[in-house]
């Protein structure tokens, strides 16, 4: 559970920035030298779009929560092959999703309307694997020893009612 709160917490909040950061890039906002009134203007744009970032990110981000979830439970598969896999998966939904905006089409908005998912994937996967990583349930019980037996738990005493 811990896994998919950070992929909700994490994810619309850095593809959000990432997709604003697009826009402003292939609208044309930044041609002119920046300023600091301009860095503001988009500090308070993101600000203030947060809670749409988070209203239309979280269920994506929980998909690819979901794909994180699904290859953490294959053994063959290490932690830094499922984060880079979790980035290329949602790398191509981003792309598939938001790709085809504005008129320009090129190598420029394909790379960075998919670093709109790839970028939260990625730091979601990485959180989790840092901070929520454990042991697949099928792997936990592989990894016991055939002479390994589970602690035994201690005595439950009678209830008052079984006398």
């Amino acid at each position: 559970m811990k896994r998919y709160l950070i992929f909700a917490a994490v994810g619309p909040f850095i593809g959000g920035f990432w997709l604003l950061l697009t826009s402003t890039l292939t609208s044309g906002y930044w041609n002119q030298p920046v300023t600091a009134a301009q860095v503001g203007k988009l500090l308070t744009v993101f600000v203030t779009t947060l809670q749409y970032s988070y209203l239309f990110g979280f269920l994506p981000a929980l998909m690819i929560g979901a794909v994180e979830d699904i290859l953490f439970h294959i053994k063959r598969i290490g932690p830094w092959l499922r984060i880079l896999l979790v980035g290329v998966v949602a790398f191509i939904a981003a792309e598939l999703l938001y790709g085809s905006r504005g008129p320009d089409s090129g190598a420029f908005q394909f790379v960075m309307y998919g670093l709109v998912g790839f970028l939260p994937g990625v730091v979601s996967a990485f959180l989790v694997h840092k901070f929520v990583e454990e042991t697949p349930p099928d792997a936990a019980a592989s990894e016991r020893k055939p002479g390994d037996e589970p602690a035994p738990s201690p005595p439950k005493e009678p209830s008052p009612s079984a006398a």
